[in-house]
């Protein structure tokens, strides 16, 4: 992106070489959708300037979004095939347990009849408490028995996680149903397989299979990484519970996404004509062979945005020229209808040697979008620098993170990346002085997945993918 020579461009400079997937979600709400669709999605190109540099090779980002323009209606979902997996370790003690038991029934009280629940406990062994099994009549004996769930024992999570697939698999043939692991754990994984790349090649697997894993940390105790590596390959959600009280609401929320699922098994293909060069996917990872991108997606969900951002070098072009910058295609499955369907869009830019002229074009959105995933970028750096007793530099690479946005907004007038660039330079300068304590190191993780995941609704007192990280704007 080219700015004025006093400025540097954001593009030019990489705060961490990550291979990250940026996906955003409008809170759950039928308000959100202005009419009904035929289509379950709808596919737009969009950059993050309509205007381009001319006669020269710039940085710009291509934004793919995937709009969930219909809710499912009632009596028309797709089932779901649900399996809960609790830790019931010695940590889950007292108002911990108790909650954990009424989330878990709140969410069967979710679901309908056809649907299929179980619930698999875990901590030095694994049982599966409820086998796999249609709600239907069973409500009242399945709510008993999550009842009597009582603690003990240490914490075999990977078992857990691997149980619960094994009873979402009785089911995994019937390509009607949504098929969810929903983890909730207080604790580190101190039993059986219990490192991040462990848990995260699991969920890589289950991904394949079409299972995602949805995680929940409660408190400060719990492995943030691990969970989150879990919960990221297999296109699952992650969330940051600080006290018992707030796991009702994020079953709540969770479930919502769960119910309101339109479309899955995406795969995003993006073209690139000659003369553009796809640099990276900001985003999960995706692959990029010569001028083509592509990444998949599980699912999408009813009134919620999902999108992607694509770092490029722009052709050069003599000023007037206008050219088409990326042409993007989806194929998925309609979670309705279970049937198959394929959906186009692209974007073209106009060049101009003036410079007034590109920074009008401005993509405000885009922008601020890209600067969430930048500081995000940057905070999840911060802790690795920190974790390895790099304080000084954990507070140096988002101080210089922040000027060089604060700079960028200026530039643009993009007044929300302007503050997101004054709120990251007072987190450098309180991790100058105080460090980065658990809480925040939790909660620096928490925003970098909400910001590269998320993919669930903010909770107040609880974020998806992350609590305490931002609220989803209104606009994404």
């Amino acid at each position: 992106m080219k700015t004025p020579a006093t400025h540097k461009s954001p593009f030019a400079i990489t705060a961490v070489a990550l291979a990250l997937f940026v996906s955003a979600f409008q809170p759950f709400s039928p308000s959100a959708l202005s009419a009904p669709s035929s289509e379950p999605i709808k596919l737009r190109v969009e950059l993050d300037r309509s205007v381009l540099p001319a006669d020269t090779a710039d940085r710009a980002i291509v934004k793919i979004a995937i709009d969930g323009c219909r809710l499912p209606r009632t009596g028309e979902r797709p089932p779901v095939n649900l399996s809960i997996v609790l830790d019931r370790s010695g940590s889950m003690g007292g108002e911990k347990i108790q909650q954990a038991k009424a989330a878990a029934i709140e969410a069967l009280n979710h679901l309908d009849n056809g649907d299929i629940f179980s619930l698999v406990t875990f901590d030095s062994r694994v049982e599966t408490l409820i086998p796999a099994v249609r709600v239907g009549s069973n409500r009242s004996e399945l709510e008993r028995r999550i009842r009597q769930i009582n603690v003990r024992g240490t914490t075999a999570l990977f078992a857990g996680v691997s149980q619960g697939a094994s009873e979402i698999r009785r089911n995994i043939e019937d390509s009607r149903y949504v098929h969810r692991i929903i983890l909730l754990s207080d604790g580190q994984a101190n039993s059986g397989p219990r490192t991040p790349e462990e848990l995260g090649r699991l969920g890589a697997a289950l991904m394949k299979e079409g299972i995602s894993v949805t995680t929940i940390g409660l408190g400060l105790g719990y492995d943030e990484d691990l969970m989150a590596r879990l919960a990221l390959k297999s296109d699952g959600n992650t969330y940051f519970a600080e006290n018992a009280r707030d796991l009702a609401k994020i079953f709540d929320a969770e479930l919502g996404d769960v119910l309101s699922i339109v479309a899955r098994k995406a795969v995003v293909t993006i073209e690139f004509p000659e003369g553009v060069r796809p640099i990276r996917f900001v985003g999960r990872e995706g692959s990029i062979r010569g001028q083509n991108a592509e990444l998949t997606l599980n699912q999408i969900y009813g009134g919620q945005e999902k999108y992607a951002l694509v770092e490029i070098e722009t052709p050069r072009a003599r000023a007037g020229v206008e050219r088409e910058i990326a042409r993007a295609r989806i194929a998925f499955e309609d979670a309705v209808s279970n049937k198959p369907a394929t959906l186009t869009a692209a974007t073209r830019a106009r060049f101009s040697d003036d410079e007034a002229v590109v920074v009008k074009s401005a993509n405000l959105k885009v922008q601020t979008e890209y600067a969430d995933n930048r500081f995000a970028e940057a905070k999840a750096q911060a802790v690795v620098f920190a974790d390895a007793g790099k304080k000084d530099e954990a507070a140096k690479l988002l101080s210089e993170e922040s000027l060089m946005m604060e700079q960028f907004a200026v530039t643009y007038g993009n007044k929300e990346v302007l503050d997101l660039a004054k709120s990251n330079s007072a987190e450098a300068v309180r991790i100058q002085s105080e460090g980065i304590a658990n809480a925040d190191r939790k909660k620096y993780r928490a925003s970098y997945n909400f910001v590269t995941m998320q993919q669930g609704n903010a909770i107040d007192g609880a974020s998806s993918t992350g609590t305490n990280a931002p609220k989803p704007k209104d606009s994404k």
